[in-house]
């Protein structure tokens, strides 16, 4: 069965930093562009950040720029956010997700290409 677990996050105060992980399970890891969303209360999937297939291009949406670092170990099959200099709009919950299509680049960070989604896991940011 396809699976996506995160872990980690948890509350920081704003400047703060935070990390969150995902554990893939059940499909061919290194095939799939993997990427970060958000949602905040009231608010749609924001796309954080994605990485290609093999991990050599990261795409970052324009709110986490220079902020937050996406990486992936295709060997474990994990993905990783790195979360820096935080701010309490950064709060939310944080979902892992794979892209639908095996493409070596990634699709746009719409949610709309990403077809399996973790349970999602809590950042909260203080100010």
């Amino acid at each position: 069965q396809d699976q996506l677990v995160e872990s980690g996050g948890g509350s920081v105060q704003a400047g703060g930093s935070l990390s969150v992980s995902c554990e893939a399970s059940g499909f061919p890891y290194d095939k799939h562009c993997m990427g970060w969303f958000r949602q905040a209360p009231g608010k749609f999937h924001e796309g954080v950040a994605r990485v290609s297939r093999d991990g050599v291009v990261p795409y970052y949406g324009d709110s986490v720029k220079g902020r937050f670092t996406i990486s992936r170990d295709n060997a474990k099959k994990t993905l990783s956010l790195r979360m820096n200099n935080l701010k309490p709009e950064d709060s939310g919950t944080y979902y892992c997700a794979r892209a639908q299509s095996t493409s070596f680049n990634c699709p746009p960070g719409d949610p709309t290409f990403f077809d399996l989604w973790g349970q999602g896991i809590q950042v909260t940011v203080s100010s």
